[in-house]
């Protein structure tokens, strides 16, 4: 008895290992709940782009999402005077420097930080951060500021429909940054170390 077990329990085992049966090898799969998820059709209404230049010899990046007027009003509504911008949408602008540069009176090492503003009617505050990756300004900390600086800010003729980043070199080693969006312009100047 004991010699015809051993063969039954392999037989058993080698089956259950073998997985279907002969019936449920030959029947339809239903696959109906694995269609693929659909890509977006709407494009976003802010963007993420970016801004670049070479500024002698430094490549200096700026990451953000551009978010459009759109009829609205931005300065004083969209965008509250006198509190803390991440300078576009969604996730924070950041900025990015393979070399040290000088931003006002403060040396920055090469590095990639948050750029955000206070905007004003009349000054607006530039800030350097050291903490780039977070949602709009929601863990924006004070205390993590590498630089502040104010700029007066530019009223232009022309609506600039798209928040725009630009990064121009004005002589070797010095650049200024400039960001447009509806009737305002602000600029302010880096230098390399």
């Amino acid at each position: 008895m004991k010699n015809l077990i051993y063969p039954v329990l392999i037989l058993l085992f080698t089956a259950a290992c073998a997985g279907k049966t002969e019936n449920q090898a030959s029947a339809p799969e239903d696959h109906s709940q694995h269609q693929a998820a659909e890509a977006p059709t709407t494009p976003s209404k802010s963007p993420r782009t970016s801004a670049m230049a070479m500024v002698g010899g430094n490549h200096i990046h700026i990451d953000y999402s551009s978010p459009s007027v759109r009829g609205r009003q931005i300065f004083g509504g969209l965008v509250a005077f006198g509190e803390v911008w991440v300078t576009g949408a969604h996730k924070a602008t950041s900025i990015q420097f393979d070399k040290a540069v000088k931003i006002g009176e403060k040396e920055i090492p090469a590095g990639k930080y948050g750029l955000f503003t206070i905007p004003g009617e009349n000054e607006w505050t530039v800030i350097l951060n050291q903490v780039w990756d977070m949602h709009l300004a929601d863990d924006y900390d004070a205390g993590k500021d590498l630089v502040r600086i104010s700029v007066a800010p530019e009223k232009l003729l022309d609506t600039v429909e798209s928040l725009t980043y630009t990064v121009n070199e004005t002589s070797k080693g010095t650049a200024e940054i400039s960001v447009a969006w509806d009737k305002t312009k602000i600029t302010f100047e880096i230098k390399n170390l």
